[in-house]
């Protein structure tokens, strides 16, 4: 039997698991009758954990929410999970919370055994973060807070927003999602004057308060925020924006299209239309080439001639095909 302190912690980990436990299965978990259960669970709430109880036969305990922080536990791969998360947090992802998570990353590793100390200090030690090619907006964890608890209450939401153009505009939304994409912050939301879903880029909100007032969700857009997102955020970069007929089932043309490449709309069983675009036709014209089908180009103008140039410096540049060479490479002759 284990003694009252390792008992107590055994009991900890598992309320900490998201279910309700009955009296009886922590019994038998830790060895004990029903009634040092009991006592436990009253030891542990005089140490600050909240331990909830319900009845029926569904119910049983778990850990709630309290006033205060409680210690965690956590497993040697937590540790090691939250370690790495706190040290990206401190090089400045989200402004303000720099110190926090500092604070927060200087006491886990005080805490943590030998073993696993090695293992956070060699991937301290042995990874380099290359920094990004441009500086990254910044965004406000209280504007950020702001965003996601509306998000979470179904509040509408108004906001002063400067779009691409630098024009200030005043928006009135039904937020869903905050999306984190590359190196930005986006808000998935229903613009209630335009009627139709946005993505705001969060670095240009500024939300004015009060929130309200509460609305009914609606079905996200495409039925996948990620794809929704990657493909706006995309698009909007684009310089050129093309609509292909490619000679291929969409299902093969699909797996080799992320969404933040393009859309894929099937035609037939063999062809299909990609929707796509780049910020230069020389890159468009390079993710036409490796899907490796047949494909139909008719616009815009730009492309069209690129491709053409491209197909005479490709002629140009191979030998022609000498006549032994067509004999030897088409089908037998009949015997």
């Amino acid at each position: 039997m284990l003694d009252t302190s390792a008992r107590l912690l055994r009991l900890l980990s598992l309320l900490q698991a998201p279910r309700a436990w009955p009296g009886s299965e922590l019994a038998e978990r830790l060895g004990v009758s029903g009634r040092t259960v009991r006592n436990d669970i009253d030891r542990l709430r005089e140490l600050g954990y909240p331990v909830d109880a319900t009845r029926g036969a569904v119910g049983g305990y778990r850990l709630g929410a309290g006033a205060a922080m409680p210690p965690l536990l956590l497993d040697d791969d937590e540790a090691v999970a939250v370690t790495i998360a706190l040290r990206t947090a401190t090089e400045g992802a989200v402004p303000g919370t720099e110190e926090t998570a500092l604070r927060a990353l200087t006491k886990l590793e005080q805490v943590l055994p030998s073993r696993l100390r090695r293992r956070v200090r060699a991937l301290h030690a042995f990874t380099v973060t290359v920094p990004a090619d441009r500086p990254a907006p910044t965004v406000s964890a209280d504007v950020l807070t702001t965003l996601v608890s509306a998000c979470r209450d179904r509040e509408r939401l108004r906001f002063d927003y400067l779009d691409h153009a630098g024009t200030p505009t005043l928006r009135v939304v039904e937020p869903y999602r905050a999306v984190n994409w590359g190196q930005r912050w986006y808000l998935v939301a229903w613009d209630v004057a335009r009627e139709d879903w946005r993505t705001f880029r969060i670095d240009r909100i500024r939300p004015r308060t009060p929130t309200g007032p509460r609305f009914t969700p609606r079905e996200p857009p495409g039925g996948d925020i990620t794809a929704y997102v990657s493909l706006r955020v995309s698009s909007a970069t684009w310089r050129h924006h093309a609509r292909v007929t490619v000679h291929a089932p969409a299902t093969a043309v699909i797996e080799q299209i992320n969404p933040a490449v393009g859309t894929v709309q099937a035609l037939d069983t063999d062809t299909c239309v990609l929707t796509t675009g780049a910020d230069s036709v020389q890159r468009l014209a390079a993710y036409l080439g490796m899907l490796d089908f047949d494909f139909d180009v008719t616009e815009p103008a730009e492309l069209v001639d690129h491709l053409r140039r491209l197909a005479d410096r490709y002629s140009r540049s191979t030998p022609p095909v000498r006549q032994s060479e067509r004999t030897t490479a088409g089908p037998p002759g009949p015997a």
